[in-house]
């Protein structure tokens, strides 16, 4: 039977760092997720620092679930792309540190054809960032919503295995046009992470608006369902963005999922 754990991403929560850390464990996460870029950076962490956030996480009974790290842009543009691969890289040992084995992050565009400059440029570099992963112990979670599953299902297949994961993000299909329940079908046994998220498409404006968990398009005990034949052990952590009360949202949030098992 899937084992659900709830996560919560920090940031959604819109409280200083560690009343939300507390506010976490108030509400019943078991995890926890950070934001590398705002949260906590890697470079102004000491280690001191970092024993004494694993002992404040370990009294809560709490675990860092992710490490977000969104980077301006995606691993196919070459402007600055060294500095965006080693910051990368640092996310990723920031993670392993902190005890957690998933960093979260869109790749940028994919090319519709596999082949050509471009194409062999993602697939270089996420190859590498693959091999640095490996070694650490950490694996770089590629968020869906900005392609459809088909691409990076063909993406995945032209890297080494185990190079990337996939970040499942349901919100961000539903938002962008694509099915979430065929991208979890899909991507299913390379799913490391999810970010609970719901949506809906306005047809009149043609374009997606984010909802309460449980509230929109997404078919959750569907996915479930999906992911458990794949036999997911991961964590579906909370992401709301637009709350107009981001406690007491997040707070049913957990509620909503606890009560789908």
């Amino acid at each position: 039977m899937l084992e659900l754990k709830v996560g919560i991403q920090l940031a959604s929560l819109q409280l200083p760092f560690k009343k939300a850390l507390h506010t976490a464990a108030e509400l019943g996460a078991d995890g926890i997720e950070i934001d590398a870029r705002n949260d906590l950076k890697p470079q102004e962490l000491s280690r001191t620092g970092l024993r004494q956030l694993r002992k404040t996480l370990d009294d809560r009974n709490l675990r860092i679930c992710a490490v977000g790290f969104q980077t301006r842009r995606g691993y196919n543009v070459l402007e600055d792309l060294d500095q965006r691969v080693e910051a990368t890289k640092q996310a990723m040992q920031f993670a392993y540190d902190l005890g957690a084995s998933v960093v979260v992050n869109q790749i940028g565009q994919i090319p519709v054809e596999p082949s050509g400059t471009e194409w062999d440029l993602l697939v270089q570099v996420l190859s590498d960032i693959g091999r640095f992963g490996q070694r650490v112990g950490a694996t770089l979670a590629v968020e869906t919503g900005a392609e459809d599953a088909e691409s990076l299902q063909q993406l995945l297949v032209a890297l080494p295995t185990g190079s990337i994961g996939i970040n499942l993000d349901p919100g961000n299909l539903i938002v962008n046009g694509f099915s979430a329940s065929d991208a979890a079908k899909r991507l299913g046994e390379h799913v490391i992470h999810v970010h609970a998220k719901d949506a809906v498409r306005d047809l009149a404006q043609g374009r997606g608006l984010e909802t309460q968990l449980g509230r929109g398009a997404v078919d959750f005990p569907e996915i479930l369902a999906i992911l458990e034949e794949h036999e997911y052990r991961g964590y579906f952590t909370i992401e709301r963005q637009r709350a107009n009360d981001p406690v007491l949202e997040v707070g049913q949030a957990v509620q909503y999922l606890r009560s789908l098992l």
